[in-house]
């Protein structure tokens, strides 16, 4: 079978996944098509504002899709294949799912923000820990989105336009679209950048089958780790891989789109439907990793010398030349642009949460949104592989809580919980396992010794959501 056969397959997988376990989700979660929504119950012009179902799926995925399905996967390649199974997979049991429920479950909640949603289910100290987390995951989410088209933007343009210049337009453009009613800027340009984006993704894509039919994952070998530097494949690449399979970020960003749904049967397409399009991206870009390059050492060289940037560079110029690759790297380009803009957004409404400070006015908006972007930009100044290393295991373990409170949430309901609970068991594992081995910023243990204590801590959680997920949470309402 020739090796262009395995992104085929992956890609079918992605739409059957969509169509037939995206089906088992919705019918688990119980749709109520006769409800009425928060667009209308809680209509004020700001944030709940209805929009069609294209519209909401579109900005759904611009939102969610940060570097993280470009980055990620390109830094996941260096494994091996297993990079694609994970991607798969990981978007159609996982990913897709905990963006349906974060969607849903803030849509029947009326439109609340994580840390609300995690509180209603889990109980008043986890929505403490997790607005902390919320607000710090999307300072990070903000800052690395930030940080990353401003280098690309620095690479297309004259040297006078500089990263510095780039940064400064880009936090500029951020400020902006933090303050404005949703549907004035970004429900009226993000059609744009969806075409951009479809240009890079199908571009990149037709150009590998054009120009390189025979080097497809050319190096690629099954049940091999890879990676030139022989880092252990469990857990780093289900940190590093995160966007493009699961995240945590998401969300922070789905309850955005909550706000603006018609009919709780738009939510499969909106918010299960986006993931499988960025799990696409991911693969494509993945794809890319293991193929444009003649090895994996190759390819490390390429990130070294740039962060995984370089390679969107390199490749972009490569497969689809000048023009092209000016429109692919913009299409790049506006996938963090689109999403860091939503995180501050995000991280607004939810600071505004804990104070109790209503946002129709536009000063109460002004008042949360400076001192907010005054410590974005203090971080930007870090090195960006730090932020990425705190920003992948904060997404992350942020996933694991998200899946623990919708499992609680389908538990006290009578309904199958192992749709979410399996997938949190595994990403707690993971999180778990990772900050305990990982040496700049964790514990620096053995692996051996992280692994057991990820997988304890794991199963510790899940006993306990089997002992005492059914209790009542005060303010939870099981009609809901």
């Amino acid at each position: 079978m020739p090796r262009y056969m395995w992104f085929l397959i992956a890609t079918a997988l992605l739409i059957i996944g969509y169509v037939v376990y995206g089906k088992i989700v919705e019918k688990v979660f119980g749709i109520r098509p006769e409800r009425a929504t928060p667009a209308h119950t809680h209509a004020d012009g700001v944030d709940y504002v209805t929009m069609p179902q294209w519209k909401l799926w579109l900005i759904q995925l611009l939102n969610i899709a940060g570097v993280g399905p470009v980055f990620g996967p390109i830094m996941g390649a260096l494994y091996g294949p297993t990079a694609l199974i994970w991607i798969v997979a990981g978007t159609i049991f996982a990913g897709a799912v905990h963006d349906y429920f974060s969607g849903m479950m803030s849509l029947r909640y009326g439109g609340a923000n994580v840390p609300e949603i995690v509180g209603l289910n889990l109980g008043n100290t986890a929505k403490w820990i997790m607005r902390v987390f919320a607000v710090l995951l999307l300072l990070l989410v903000g800052v690395v989105f930030a940080t990353a088209p401003a280098g690309l933007l620095a690479k297309l343009t004259p040297e006078s336009l500089d990263f510095k210049f780039w940064l400064c337009v880009v936090f500029a453009y951020y400020f902006v679209a933090t303050l404005v009613p949703i549907d004035k800027l970004i429900g009226r340009i993000y059609p744009v950048f969806g075409a951009l984006l479809l240009i890079m993704a199908a571009g990149i894509t037709i150009m590998l089958f054009v120009t390189m039919p025979e080097q497809f994952y050319s190096w690629a070998e099954w049940g091999v780790n890879q990676h030139p530097k022989d880092l252990p494949l469990w857990p780093l690449m289900f940190i590093t891989i995160a966007c493009g399979a699961l995240s945590g970020f998401h969300a922070t960003q789905s309850p955005l789109m909550a706000r603006c749904v018609d009919n709780e049967k738009e939510g499969r397409f909106v918010f299960y439907g986006a993931m499988v399009c960025e799990g696409f991206i991911g693969l494509v870009w993945a794809t890319v990793g293991m193929t444009f390059y003649p090895d994996a050492q190759a390819l490390l060289a390429s990130i070294n010398a740039g962060t995984a940037s370089n390679v969107v560079y390199e490749t972009s110029f490569a497969l689809m030349g000048g023009f092209g690759g000016i429109l692919a790297i913009l299409g790049v380009v506006v996938l963090p642009i689109t999403s860091g803009d939503t995180a501050f957004r995000a991280a607004r409404l939810t600071i505004a949460d804990i104070l109790k400070m209503p946002q129709v006015q536009p000063a109460k908006r002004l008042l949360i949104a400076v001192p907010l972007f005054a410590i974005g930009i203090v971080l930007s100044q870090i090195d960006f592989n730090v932020i990425w290393r705190y920003f992948g295991w904060s997404n992350q373990t942020l996933a694991g809580i998200m899946f623990w409170a919708a499992a609680a949430y389908l538990l006290r309901r009578g309904k199958c919980h192992w749709i979410c609970s399996l997938p949190a068991t595994f990403i707690t594992a993971a999180s778990v396992t990772y900050i305990c081995y990982e040496k700049s910023m964790g514990f620096g243990l053995d692996i051996g010794v992280s692994e057991i204590i990820g997988v304890v801590v794991a199963v510790v959680c899940l006993g306990c959501l089997l002992a005492f997920g059914k209790k009542p949470i005060e303010g939870d309402d099981l009609n809901l």
